[in-house]
């Protein structure tokens, strides 16, 4: 199978550049003929999911602040932040292109666990569970997710589990960053043995390209997914 391409929070490194998990880097995604687009997403205080990396906005803590407060916020390219309800809905007018959901972890456990149902709840709201997939970096987000919804495909980013322990923990692959597959280049075939996707983050350099694809990596996140997606 050839590696596919998954675009990092959208299509974004464009000319002129966009923002980051915009909904412009997301149409731009939509653009492209490429298996993904992955975006991440955090919860407001008052449980408003929206899609945003960082942890904080300026010195505003997103998880304490209120979404009243949130929807104020501008992007880089002068995009309102964008909801989790707006993002999907605008991903569902291009159903090839898959939606990688990364819910961002939290410092407790019950915050997760209601990230984790809000998120499962608008997926289902919008009918979107065979264009979705989640990943996270917290393995109990990910085991929660699994709880709920067991078809759901569900990834694991942290890079400290095996294969065999992916397997054991009921996930469906491994996505981990480049450095943590080129130190151990047996994960990739252990992985699919078990019937497990791989994919690797963020593969932004043609070598490193090449040798994951060597490897028979399944899948790739890249800020370039306009080049890497042209590579046979």
């Amino acid at each position: 199978m050839q590696t596919q391409i998954i675009a990092h929070r959208g299509f974004w490194k464009t000319n002129p550049a966009t923002a980051e998990n915009s909904i412009q880097s997301l149409k731009n995604a939509q653009n492209l003929t490429i298996y993904g687009t992955e975006f991440d997403v955090r919860i407001s205080k008052d449980g408003v999911l929206i899609v945003y990396h960082d942890e904080y906005y300026g010195k505003l803590e997103i998880s304490e602040t209120n979404f009243s407060d949130l929807e104020k916020l501008k992007l880089q390219n002068g995009e309102n932040i964008p909801t989790l309800k707006d993002y999907l809905e605008k991903g569902k007018e291009n159903q090839s292109l898959k939606l990688m959901i990364e819910l961002k972890p939290i410092n407790s456990k019950i915050k997760e666990n209601y990230l984790v149902q809000k998120a499962i709840q608008l997926v289902k709201e919008l009918h979107l569970e065979s264009q979705t997939e989640f990943i996270s970096f917290s393995l109990n987000i990910c085991e929660q997710i699994k709880k709920y919804e067991p078809s759901f495909k569900v990834h694991y980013l942290n890079g400290d589990l095996s294969p065999i322990e992916i397997k054991e923990k009921g996930l469906d692959g491994i996505d981990y960053h480049h450095s943590v597959l080129l130190k151990n280049p047996t994960w990739i075939s252990e992985a699919q043995t078990l019937d497990l996707t791989t994919n690797s983050w963020t593969v932004n350099h043609m070598e490193i390209f090449q040798q994951l694809k060597k490897q028979g990596i399944d899948f790739v996140t890249t800020d370039i997914p306009e080049v890497l997606s042209e590579i046979e």
